[in-house]
């Protein structure tokens, strides 16, 4: 004689199974696309602030003031870590370069973070 199973409750488990799948793979996507956004949006403002500070008759520290500013309008300024403006060669020609340097924590909520650095480059303007 064969027997009836009873699959009540069967629904639960394999939800269950499913989800310890896909929770870590939407966490890890969520991740992935918080730090290129940030990464992104400082690699903007390294480049913004770069051209803000080759202007003519700025100095370094506008340049460094413009990326802080930029990046904090978009991304909140505590990924931001250290911004430095300094004068470089490149090629032969004056250029200011911007390094912005960031830390962008696990979904934005704390504990251990990817380090990220992006540099800006602008050829300075000459009179």
């Amino acid at each position: 004689m064969l027997r009836r199973r009873n699959h009540r409750g069967s629904a639960v488990v394999d939800f269950v199974l499913v989800l310890v799948v896909l929770v870590p793979l939407f966490l890890g996507i969520l991740q992935v696309g918080l730090v290129l956004f940030v990464r992104n949006t400082l690699a903007n403002a390294a480049a913004e602030g770069a051209r803000h500070g080759a202007a003519l008759d700025r100095d370094l520290a506008a340049g460094e003031q413009r990326t802080r500013s930029e990046a904090a309008g978009v991304v909140s300024g505590r990924f931001t870590r250290d911004v430095d403006a300094r004068l470089v060669s490149l090629d032969g020609r004056p250029t200011v370069e911007v390094v912005v340097r960031a830390r962008v924590p696990a979904l934005g909520l704390g504990g251990p973070g990817i380090d990220v650095v992006v540099v800006g480059h602008a050829v300075e303007e000459s009179p």
